[in-house]
């Protein structure tokens, strides 16, 4: 193996290969995003139902989670650059295919391939920037790579409310099209691989491992993205997909664990530092992706807000984050423990989310959230890089590619997890609120007597007859408790996701870490 200097860039080559990492990690990252806002128009357009569609983004997160543990395995195979290269190639072109497809499963399809395309974007993006920089450097090279990654999921959103606003859907994907093409030049011109010695032959090669490893995470993912629609395990698929998953994960383990060349070496998790750093990405992507998809849909279901308006909400949080990026990489080249930065951004995100809990009504202003979100993105810039060197920080060699490789996995799940278990809580939360406001709504009451009438007088007033108004009235009435019942459920999302990482931030503290706060030696990252 040759030595990790030898991968240090200098002067334009650096910058330019660091631009084309972050491109790619972009990519990737927005594109998990952008199509939400796009969904209802390219629902009309292919005269697909809400279930159908909803495929468009559970697709896309099977490919991705399927391929990112393979990254560090691939990359060795057939070469880091070549990888990386054919990674954005099939990314752009399925991009252009997705733009192109003239029926709902033609999209779910070229979906998926992307999806494939642009797991391995993340981890490899990371790798490359963090070998471009001398070892005294990377606590800021990870500082530059988190900027793409917190950042992406905030970007789409806003992107996507203006080119579906302005435009027609297909350009959301069509505008991957002249970036792809760009990085796939860049790419084969400046970035270089490490040597690894020998490829594995056709017949050594972990098949089996890889097909264990695609029924775990695959049937695991379509269990969260789809669980709440399907009513769970009530549903037959979600049931035999649930089973799937867990035989899944337990042969692709025992695989990996005799196989004398696995795929994935899931031995490297037996450093402890690695299994915590997991642990906590997997908790980040979590908050982080929870909160990205609870705030917008608070925003667009009860205060009537448009996805761009939605959001532009989150763009303030998105530049405290890029501002707090570069600061965090100082902090931890000084030699500033991670672990203490960890807690100081869980307790961070802890008092974002009670923030919420406090401020949210069924008709709070845009002028609320404002300081709130710059906490919250304050609270993402001290989680990022920290998370990332903590759990690199005592690996050695090749085992830092496949470290690099589990925690993103594990944020990739932690956002599929979030999104997923929010959805049920806050749809289970709905019917308890609603049930506990309509026993207090007392039909003898003076106040609820008066309101009815009110409102009865009122549809009156605008022509309508008595019986009919009455009926409106009671409708109305409902709608309010419906209404009522639905901010009580965002403040308990708020509520408990801010103390999940209150709980956490003992036990962060309690982590040993490297004794260089930064200074991780990623030489043999893929």
């Amino acid at each position: 193996m040759i030595q990790q200097e030898s991968l240090v860039e200098y002067g334009a080559r650096r910058v330019i290969i660091t631009i084309t990492a972050i491109l790619c990690a972009l990519l990737e990252i927005v594109d998990t995003t952008i199509v939400n806002v796009a969904l209802n128009e390219m629902r009309g357009n292919m005269g697909a139902t809400l279930s159908e569609i909803g495929w468009v983004i559970t697709a896309y997160a099977i490919g991705n989670v399927i391929i990112v543990p393979m990254t560090s395995w691939l990359s060795q195979q057939f070469g880091r650059r070549n990888y990386f290269a054919v990674s954005i190639i099939i990314f752009t072109i399925s991009s252009f295919l997705c733009g192109n497809a003239e029926t709902m499963w033609e999209l779910v399809l070229f979906r998926f391939i992307q999806g494939l395309g642009g797991g391995a974007l993340l981890v490899t993006s990371q790798t490359i920037i963090t070998e471009s920089y001398p070892p005294e450097k990377r606590g800021m090279a990870q500082a530059i790579y988190g900027l793409g990654v917190i950042i992406g999921p905030t970007l789409g959103p806003p992107l996507g409310g203006y080119i579906v606003d302005n435009f027609t859907w297909p350009y959301i994907f069509y505008i991957n099209i002249p970036i792809g093409v760009v990085a796939t030049l860049l790419t084969l011109q400046f970035v270089r691989s490490p040597q690894y010695g020998e490829k594995k032959a056709a017949s050594e090669i972990d098949w089996l491992g890889i097909g264990f490893l695609a029924l775990a995470v695959g049937s695991l993912q379509y269990v969260l993205e789809r669980g709440q629609e399907d009513d769970w395990f009530n549903d037959t698929t979600i049931l035999i997909l649930g089973i799937a998953a867990v035989l899944g994960f337990f042969f692709f383990i025992w695989r990996e664990l005799v196989y004398k060349n696995p795929i994935v070496n899931i031995r490297v998790l037996s450093n402890g530092n690695l299994r915590v750093g997991t642990l906590l990405s997997f908790l980040m992507g979590f908050g982080l992706y929870g909160s990205t998809f609870i705030i917008p849909l608070y925003t667009q279901s009860l205060l009537g807000w448009t996805a761009t308006q939605s959001g532009m909400l989150m763009i303030p949080a998105a530049l405290t984050t890029a501002f707090m990026m570069p600061i965090i990489g100082k902090l931890l080249e000084k030699g500033v423990p991670q672990q203490y930065l960890v807690a100081a951004g869980m307790f961070l995100f802890f008092v974002f989310c009670l923030w919420g809990y406090k401020i949210i009504t069924p008709d709070t202003g845009s002028e609320a959230f404002f300081w709130m979100l710059i906490v919250r993105g304050i609270g993402m810039g001290m989680l990022f890089i920290p998370i990332t060197t903590l759990s690199l920080s005592t690996l050695q060699g090749k085992q830092i590619g496949e470290g690099a490789a589990f925690t993103g996995m594990m944020r990739q799940l932690g956002g599929s997890f979030g999104v997923a278990l929010i959805t049920t809580f806050v749809s289970r939360r709905n019917e308890l609120h609603r049930m506990d406001l309509v026993s207090k709504l007392d039909s003898n009451n003076p106040a609820v007597i008066n309101r009815v009438n009110a409102t009865m007088a009122s549809f009156v007033q605008k022509g309508m007859d008595l019986k009919k108004a009455a009926g409106s009235a009671y409708q109305s009435l409902e709608l309010s408790v419906m209404r009522q019942a639905t901010v009580l459920s965002y403040m308990d999302v708020f509520l408990y996701l801010g103390l999940l990482f209150l709980v956490c931030v003992p036990f962060v503290l309690m982590v040993k870490g490297s004794k260089k706060g930064g200074k991780v030696d990623a030489s043999a990252m893929h």
